[in-house]
C-alpha cells in the first residue's frame, strides 16, 4: 500500500468515527413542491414516536393540506416565536425554545427558508446547524432547486432564479438523504386537483415552472444529488475497510502537460456529462522534472478542470500506471481517458507501454484512447504524403509505388544474406500489403511492378527483363494470384464494414427519434421533432401536413421553416392521405410532384402526410435510405396516434368534470338566485297593492330593498360569469403598472357604498409599491375578500387592510374579528361550492366569491391563504410577486 493510500484510509477511519457523533441530520429531498416531503417526514416521525423516541415538531408547514395536518396529531408542537416586522407580527421558528426543550428528534421544515430580520441567523439552515451542534437530531425537507451549486442549472432549465439557497457543504452533515419522488404526470395531476396550489395558480404554474419538461429535469437533478451522496458515503466506508469501490461511475482523465491536456479535459467533461457521472483529471508525478512551458500547460489544464466542475489532483507514484490504478480503485473510477501518443517501439514490443499496462492490470476498467488534434493533424499530413485511407486513385497508386520501392530497398540490403529465391518473398509481402489496403486494380499494378523490379535487379540475367528460369515464371503467377485473392478479401471486408455502418446509422437515427418523440407531450411537439429528425437523418427538406378545420391539407411543421410546397405536391399529398399509400416522386402515382409523399397513420386512422424533398439531381434512394424513411414516418405516425388518444381521453375526462360542475352549480345557486328574486317580487307586489296606503318611509324602505336585492343578484351573476371565464381559460390579463394604494382605495370605496356602517382601517407603506397586474381583476379579488370580512365582522370591530413588501413579494392582508374558520376548513373555503356557514358561503352567498378571488390571483401567479388571527377572527393573505420597477423615461 502506498503512502497516499494509507493516508486516505486513515482519514476515512477518522471520518467514520466522527460521523456517528456529528451527523445527526436527515433530509427529505424532492424535485419540486408537492411531491410529499413534509408528509414523508411526518410519517417517519410518527414511526419513531411509536418506538418511544422523543420526537417534537419544531416547525412544520402544512400549507393547508388536510392530509398533512392530520399527521401532526399526537406529536408535541413547539410554540412559534412572534416577530414584529415593519409594524406587523409574524410567527417564526423558536430556536431558543428548541434548544431548551432539547428533544431526541426535532422536525424543522423548509430548510432553505430565509428568517426575518432581527433573528439570530439569517437562514434556517444556520438554525439547524446550531441544533446539530447542540446534539439534537433534526429532520428537515428541501427542494433540489434550492441547492447553491444547482442555481445556474435551475435557471437554465426553468428560467427562474431561486433566491433562497442552501450551500452544498451543508448536505455533508446529513447522515441520510431520503429521495421523495413523484413522476411528473402524478405531480401535475396533484396540481390540477388543487393539492399543491389552488387550481388557478396551478394552471399558471403548469405553464411556467411546473411544465413536464422542467419537472423531468428537476427530477433528474434530485436523483443525481442523492446518488452523489450515496457514492460519497460508500467511498468513505470502503476506504475505511481498505477495500476498492464496488460501484464505479467516475470518469478519470490522465494528462501529461503536453499540448493535448486541455483538449482531454474538455473531452472528459463531455463524456461525464453524457453519462451523468462525476469526473476527475489527474497528473501522475513520477519525479521527472518538467520544463516551464509544460508545467504552465499542466496548471492551466488543472484549473480548467476545476472551473468546469471536475476534481483535479496531482498524484505521486513510481509509475504512471500504478498511480492511475490506485486512484481509480480509491475513487471508484470506471473509465480512464488517455490521449493517443506515440510510444516507444521497444516499450510496445516488451509490453511495457502505458496502454498495455492498463489493459493488462485494469481488467475492471474501461480504457478510452482519444485521438487528439495534434495526432489528427499528423495523420492528415501522412495522408497528404500518400498513405492509404481516404485517398483517391492517384494516392493509391502512389502508395503501391512507395511499397514497391520499400521492398526494393530491403531486397538490396538482404541480397548479401539471402538467396535470390528468398528475395522474392520480400516483394510478395509488399504485394500482400498493397492488396489488403487498396483496390484490386492497384494490387495488380503492384504485383506487376514488384515482378519487374525483382526480375530486372535480382533474377539472372540481372539488369534485363528476360525470364530465363521457370521459377521466375512461377513467381509472376504467385504475385498476381496473391494480389487477386487479397484484393477480393479486402473488398468484401470493406463492403461488410460499409453495410454495418449503414445499419448503425439507421438504428441510431431511429433511437434518437424515439427518444425525442417520447419526450414530446402534444401533437405539435411531435411534428416539430419528427420533421427535424427526418431532415437530419435522410438528409432532405421535410414537411408534415395535416388537415385544417376546412378539411384542406396544410403544412404544420417544416424543415427549413420557410419550405414552400408546390400545387403538385399538395395534390399528391391529398391523394396519399385519402388512400393511405405513397405518392409523388419515386412512385407510380402523381410522380410529377417534386416531393416524395408518405402517409402518416393508416386507412382507419388518417393522421396526415410526410413530404420529403430531395435535390432535383439526386437519384432514387437506396434500399437502406428508403427503409429508414418508412420506419421513421411510421414511428411519427404512431406517436401522433398516441397523442390523439391521450387528447381524446383528456377531453372525455374534462367533459365529465364539466358535467359534474354544471350539476353542482345548478344545485348551489338554485336557492341563492331565487331568494333575491322572491324578495324583489314581494316588495314590488306590496308597492302595487298598497301604494296609496303606505307611508312614504315604508315605500322608500321597500324600494331600497328592491334595489339592494337587485344589486346582490347582479353580484351573483357577475361572480358566475367570472367563474365561467376562469374555468374556460378566457380571462384575459391586460397588465399595467399600478400603485397598491390605488387598488386598496378603490376596493375600500366600493365596500363603503355596500356596507356604510362597517369601519375599515388601512395600513399602507409610505413608499410607493408598483405592481404589473390587471388592476380591475386585483381590485375585484380584494373587494370579494373585503365583502366576505364585512359580513361577519362584529359591528363594533373594524375590518383591517394592510399591505407590505419584502423585496420579492407583496403581502396584502384583510383581517376581521368574526367567528373565525376552523383549521381543517381553511384550505377548502377557496373551493367552488364548498358548503360552510361563513364568508360568502353563508345563506346569502353562491359559494363562488373566494373561489373567484383565488382564480384571479392565481392567474397572476400569486396565492391566497386563510390564517388565524390572534384574538379571534380570520386573516386572508394575498401574495403577489413584485416585478422590477419600470425604467423611468430619459
Amino acid at each position: 500500500m502506498t503512502d497516499a493510500a494509507r493516508d486516505a484510509r486513515a482519514d476515512a477511519l477518522l471520518d467514520a468515527v466522527s460521523d456517528g457523533r456529528q451527523r445527526r441530520l436527515k433530509i427529505f429531498l424532492g424535485a419540486a413542491p408537492g411531491v410529499g416531503k413534509t408528509w414523508a417526514m411526518l410519517s417517519a416521525a410518527r414511526e419513531l414516536k411509536k418506538q418511544g423516541v422523543d420526537v417534537v415538531a419544531g416547525l412544520v408547514e402544512t400549507h393547508g393540506r388536510v392530509e398533512t395536518a392530520a399527521l401532526l396529531e399526537g406529536l408535541e408542537v413547539l410554540p412559534r416565536r412572534r416577530v414584529e416586522y415593519r409594524g406587523r407580527e409574524f410567527e417564526e421558528f423558536d430556536l431558543d425554545a428548541a434548544l431548551a426543550r432539547k428533544p431526541a428528534v426535532l422536525l424543522v421544515d423548509e430548510l432553505a427558508h430565509a428568517n426575518l430580520l432581527g433573528g439570530r441567523h439569517e437562514r434556517r439552515w444556520q438554525d439547524i446547524a446550531e441544533l446539530l451542534d447542540a446534539g439534537i437530531e433534526v429532520y428537515t425537507a428541501l427542494n433540489v432547486q434550492h441547492l447553491e451549486s444547482l442555481n445556474d442549472q435551475v435557471r437554465r432549465i426553468t428560467g427562474v432564479t431561486v433566491r433562497e439557497r442552501v450551500p452544498d457543504a451543508f448536505l455533508d452533515r446529513a447522515r441520510d438523504i431520503v429521495l421523495v419522488d413523484l413522476p411528473p404526470r402524478e405531480l401535475i395531476q396533484r396540481l390540477k386537483q388543487g393539492k399543491v396550489y389552488v387550481p388557478e395558480t396551478a394552471a399558471a404554474a403548469l405553464d411556467a415552472f411546473f411544465s413536464p419538461t422542467n419537472l423531468a429535469a428537476l427530477r433528474e437533478l434530485s436523483v443525481d444529488t442523492v446518488a452523489g451522496h450515496v457514492e460519497s458515503d460508500l467511498r468513505g466506508s470502503m476506504l475505511a475497510r481498505g477495500a476498492a469501490m464496488p460501484v464505479r461511475r467516475r470518469v478519470l482523465a490522465a494528462i501529461d502537460g503536453h499540448a493535448q491536456s486541455e483538449y482531454l479535459v474538455r473531452v472528459a467533461r463531455r463524456i461525464a456529462e453524457r453519462r451523468g457521472a462525476p469526473w476527475s483529471v489527474v497528473f501522475v508525478d513520477t519525479g521527472t522534472s518538467l520544463d516551464a512551458a509544460r508545467r504552465e500547460r499542466l496548471e492551466s489544464a488543472l484549473r480548467m478542470a476545476r472551473r468546469l466542475g471536475g476534481d483535479a489532483a496531482v498524484l505521486r507514484g513510481q509509475t504512471i500506471a500504478d498511480g492511475l490504478l490506485a486512484y481509480a480503485d480509491r475513487e471508484g473510477a470506471g473509465q480512464i481517458i488517455l490521449g493517443r501518443t506515440r510510444e516507444r517501439l521497444f516499450a510496445r514490443m516488451v509490453g511495457r507501454s502505458l496502454t498495455q499496462q492498463l489493459l493488462r492490470r485494469g481488467a475492471h476498467l474501461e480504457l478510452t484512447i482519444i485521438a487528439t488534434p495534434v495526432e489528427r493533424a499528423a495523420s492528415r499530413r501522412r495522408l497528404r504524403l500518400g498513405l492509404p485511407g481516404g485517398l483517391g486513385r492517384r494516392g493509391e497508386y502512389a502508395y503501391a509505388t512507395l511499397a514497391t520501392l520499400g521492398a526494393l530497398l530491403l531486397a538490396f540490403i538482404g541480397e548479401r544474406y539471402l538467396s535470390v529465391a528468398n528475395l522474392s518473398l520480400i516483394f510478395l509481402t509488399a504485394v500482400l500489403v498493397v492488396a489488403v489496403r487498396t483496390r484490386m486494380a492497384v494490387a495488380v499494378f503492384a504485383a506487376i511492378l514488384c515482378f519487374v523490379c525483382y526480375n530486372f535487379f535480382f533474377a539472372p540475367p540481372v539488369y534485363s527483363l528476360e525470364i530465363s528460369s521457370p521459377d521466375d515464371v512461377l513467381a509472376v503467377c504467385l504475385f498476381l494470384l496473391a494480389a487477386l485473392v487479397c484484393s477480393r478479401l479486402a473488398t468484401r471486408l470493406a463492403q461488410q464494414v460499409e453495410s454495418l455502418r449503414a445499419a448503425h446509422v439507421q438504428a441510431r437515427a431511429l433511437l434518437l427519434l424515439g427518444q425525442r418523440l417520447a419526450a414530446s407531450t402534444d401533437a405539435a411537439g411531435i411534428r416539430a421533432v419528427g420533421v427535424a429528425a427526418l431532415a437530419q437523418a435522410l438528409p432532405c427538406e421535410a414537411a408534415l401536413l395535416a388537415r385544417d378545420a376546412a378539411g384542406a391539407l396544410q403544412p404544420t411543421a417544416a424543415e427549413p421553416h420557410d419550405l414552400q410546397l408546390l400545387p403538385q405536391d399538395l395534390a399528391a399529398a391529398d391523394w396519399c392521405e385519402r388512400h393511405a399509400a405513397p405518392a409523388g416522386r419515386y412512385t407510380d402515382t402523381l410522380n410529377a410532384a417534386p416531393c416524395w409523399l408518405l402517409p402518416l397513420g393508416s386507412e382507419e386512422q388518417r393522421l396526415g402526410v410526410a413530404a420529403l424533398r430531395f435535390p432535383p439531381d439526386a437519384g432514387e434512394p437506396d434500399p437502406d435510405r428508403r427503409s429508414l424513411a418508412l420506419a421513421m414516418v411510421q414511428d411519427i405516425g404512431q406517436a401522433l396516434a398516441r397523442a390523439r388518444l391521450a387528447e381524446e381521453l383528456e377531453g372525455a375526462r374534462v367533459q365529465g368534470e364539466t358535467e359534474r360542475l354544471r350539476s353542482a352549480l345548478l344545485s348551489s345557486v338554485s336557492h341563492d338566485l331565487r331568494s333575491p328574486l322572491s324578495s324583489m317580487i314581494g316588495a314590488a307586489g306590496t308597492l302595487i297593492d298598497y301604494e296609496d296606503r303606505l307611508p312614504s318611509d315604508e315605500r322608500r324602505e321597500l324600494l331600497e330593498a328592491i334595489l339592494g336585492e337587485g344589486q346582490r343578484l347582479d353580484r351573483y351573476i357577475q361572480n358566475l360569469l367570472d367563474m365561467t371565464r376562469l374555468g374556460h381559460g378566457t380571462l384575459k390579463l391586460n397588465r399595467d403598472w399600478v400603485d397598491v394604494a390605488e387598488i386598496v382605495a378603490a376596493a375600500v370605496t366600493r365596500l363603503r357604498k355596500l356596507f356604510p356602517a362597517v369601519r375599515v382601517d388601512t395600513a399602507l407603506p409610505h413608499d410607493t409599491i408598483l405592481l404589473y397586474v390587471h388592476p380591475a381583476l386585483i381590485e375585484q379579488a380584494l373587494f370579494n375578500i373585503l365583502e366576505n370580512a364585512a359580513r361577519f365582522s362584529p359591528p363594533e370591530q373594524p375590518v383591517t387592510v394592510a399591505a407590505r413588501g419584502d423585496g420579492e413579494h407583496l403581502l396584502l392582508e384583510v383581517g376581521d374579528r368574526g367567528p373565525g374558520i376552523p383549521e381543517e376548513e381553511r384550505a377548502r373555503i377557496f373551493d367552488m361550492f364548498y358548503s360552510v356557514s361563513r364568508g360568502d358561503r353563508a345563506v346569502q352567498g353562491t359559494g363562488l366569491g373566494l373561489a373567484i378571488c383565488r382564480g384571479m390571483i392565481g392567474a397572476h401567479g400569486g396565492s391566497v391563504e386563510a390564517l388565524p388571527r390572534e384574538g379571534g377572527g380570520t386573516t386572508i393573505r394575498i401574495t403577489l410577486s413584485l416585478p422590477e420597477a419600470p425604467a423611468s423615461p430619459a
